[in-house]
């Protein structure tokens, strides 16, 4: 083991024995320490964000190839959202809807092959281009994928805030959340998204995925960075999941980063017509 891989794990380990002495069913404010899922039930840890409201004036409508973005006139933004004016984006038949950033784009592409009929694909971009999230529906239910022990690897659940969506309930699914969950390679792998599906009972998974399984016959929705997190080989390309040193980063990408902020504000605006 190499000193720096060492000093990770060393770090790691810390972490696990502070988050574990104030488990015990406790939720927080997404401030602060990430909180470790390790429940022998299916639930994730949940968080509240505070809300603030402020007008957003001279807030002006925007247009994509098959939706539309129209501006809104208050914020309701979660704590440390920073973009001053906000629209709305939905898709031509209002079958979904969110908010983004007044500067964002949002564009409405062909969706995947196997998808339903009438399924949506829209990716979100910043006012630079950079990719940011791509929300798709209709997405047929992946099938349980192999996850030797050996590839399971220790996950974190930095942030979990609960969010109104239609879902499927069952083993293994819990209420829908935006999450952004860290699993542990040769780095801290990080993604957002929305999800209704248990990481692991245990605290290990071999995969997380940001999926809302949806009711039966309307197909499953995500709206994330990536639809399945995984650790990464170090030959491998990690973007769009974010890459981190120590747990501390993550948190610091969470709790004082814009980017995030903004991104929570509009996974959690999502309405999905039933």
């Amino acid at each position: 083991m190499t000193g720096k891989a060492a000093v990770r794990r060393a770090r790691f380990c810390a972490a696990l024995m502070v988050v574990a002495a104030v488990m015990s069913g406790c939720s927080g404010e997404g401030k602060g320490e990430p909180a470790w899922t390790a429940d022998s039930t299916p639930t994730e840890s949940a968080t509240a964000e505070g809300t603030s409201s402020a007008s957003a004036p001279g807030a002006t409508p925007a247009a994509s190839a098959t939706g539309t973005a129209t501006a809104t006139g208050t914020e309701s933004a979660s704590a440390g959202a920073t973009a001053s004016a906000w629209k709305v984006f939905s898709d031509s038949a209002k079958n979904v809807s969110f908010e983004l950033p007044q500067d964002w784009i949002a564009q409405s592409v062909t969706p995947d092959q196997g998808t339903l009929p009438g399924a949506l694909k829209i990716e979100v971009k910043d006012a630079k281009g950079n990719y940011l999230a791509t929300l798709q529906t209709g997405l047929p239910s992946p099938s349980a994928a192999a996850c030797a022990e050996a590839g399971r690897k220790p996950y974190v659940v930095v942030s979990s805030v609960p969010v109104d969506l239609p879902h499927r309930e069952g083993e293994g699914l819990i209420t829908p959340h935006v999450v952004f969950r860290v699993l542990q390679g040769y780095r801290f792998f990080g993604s957002y998204g929305i999800t209704n599906v248990v990481g692991g009972g245990d605290g290990k998974a071999c995969t997380l995925q940001n999926i809302v399984r949806g009711p039966d016959g309307k197909g499953d929705v995500s709206f994330g960075d990536l639809t399945a997190l995984k650790t990464f080989a170090t030959d491998e390309k990690v973007a769009p999941a974010k890459a981190f040193d120590t747990l501390d980063q993550a948190a610091k990408y969470v709790n004082e980063g814009s980017e995030f902020a903004n991104v929570q504000r509009m996974l959690m605006s999502l309405k999905i017509k039933s």
